[in-house]
């Protein structure tokens, strides 16, 4: 089969590799689509973590089930299936907690085992047990449900800070990441929507949101605090890797709201810095958000089957695995939305 393979920092392969065989209690996947996430990008650039040398990357995988191992149970031949690539343990203290997207022994498909940057990946029986793989509406397109993934997480974040029924809310990021925020905080019944963005603002135009904020000439915290007439946003979303946005999230929360610190920042410069006193003093949350739960990735493949989620929207570019370094570089230089690899183009 066909494969990109990261080696090194900015040093993508295509190599003809074998097909991998299909594990007695797994299956094998002949991968649809895989779509180009901003983790893949870091990595992209930075090399690999750890001691892994080189590695099959992409993680947001939708395809068929291409043969069933003779243990494997609850999939057959011809199966549409959406995979997200966490897998735990089950047995550290959050996985008893039902906190899996913290496990302790927490790993990925596309980083710790090959992933779908290939044409066919395969899933063993403890990736099945512990892992997301999930049957796909049979109407849902491989390119749409690659957007489950992401969609998981924003799911999951939105839950856990209950954005409800006429909230304000403001999303810092114009990326995919950022315009699912937009749209699953009015699924849950935001009234208001605000965006500040750089790179997308076009893109961004299309999901609506009340208050478009161009970071570049204009002051996000100004022009937000403007629109709400000083109080500020119940929510605040912070869905860049950037540390000056985190702190521009404090300042645009109103007394008793709550930033969401959704964009990791880089690895050789993970600090920032926050006006504690603002925190202490009007009792604003700060949390984090990583991750997501088996439910999230079901519930993101309903809504994207309900176009509650338009996924289709996100997608601007579909490239074959000789093409993955230029859909990079779209992606990077905002000339593109989404980009997604077809394995088979």
């Amino acid at each position: 089969m066909r494969a990109s393979v990261l080696v090194g920092p900015r040093q993508l392969e295509l190599r003809e590799i074998d097909t991998p065989t299909t594990p007695i209690d797994g299956i094998l996947v002949r991968v649809m689509a895989c779509g180009i996430c901003g983790s893949d990008i870091r990595s992209f650039e930075s090399g690999l973590r750890g001691d892994i040398s080189e590695q099959v990357m992409g993680h947001e995988i939708a395809g068929t089930v291409e043969d069933v191992g003779p243990q494997a149970e609850g999939f057959k031949r011809g199966d549409k299936v959406a995979i997200a690539p966490d897998v735990c343990c089950g047995e550290c203290f959050y996985c008893k907690k039902g906190w899996v997207n913290l496990c302790d022994n927490h790993r990925m498909i596309g980083t710790h085992w090959p992933g779908g940057f290939a044409q066919f990946l395969s899933v063993d029986g403890y990736m099945l047990k512990h892992g997301m793989v999930h049957h796909m509406p049979d109407e849902l397109s491989f390119v749409d449900a690659t957007m489950s993934e992401p969609a998981s997480s924003v799911l999951a974040c939105q839950e856990n800070i209950n954005v409800s029924l006429g909230d304000t809310v403001a999303i810092i990021g114009d990326g995919p990441i950022g315009c699912l925020h937009i749209e699953v905080a009015r699924a849950r019944g935001a009234s208001r929507v605000f965006m500040s963005g750089l790179h997308r603002l076009d893109f961004a135009e299309e999901f609506h949101p009340d208050l478009l904020v161009d970071a570049g000439s204009q002051d996000p915290v100004r022009e937000i605090l403007n629109a709400t007439k000083g109080l500020g946003v119940d929510h605040c979303i912070v869905a860049t890797p950037v540390a000056d946005t985190q702190r521009q999230g404090v300042e645009i929360v109103r007394k008793r709201g709550t930033v969401v610190l959704f964009g990791g920042l880089p690895r050789t410069d993970p600090m920032t810095t926050l006006n504690g006193n603002k925190i202490h003093y009007e009792e604003i949350r700060v949390v984090g958000a990583f991750s997501y739960q088996a439910r999230h990735h079901r519930l993101a493949l309903d809504l994207i089957r309900s176009k509650k989620i338009s996924a289709s929207k996100y997608v601007t570019r579909v490239v074959s695995l000789t093409e993955i370094e230029e859909g990079i570089r779209m992606a990077q230089q905002g000339d593109a939305m989404k980009v997604v690899v077809d394995p088979w183009r």
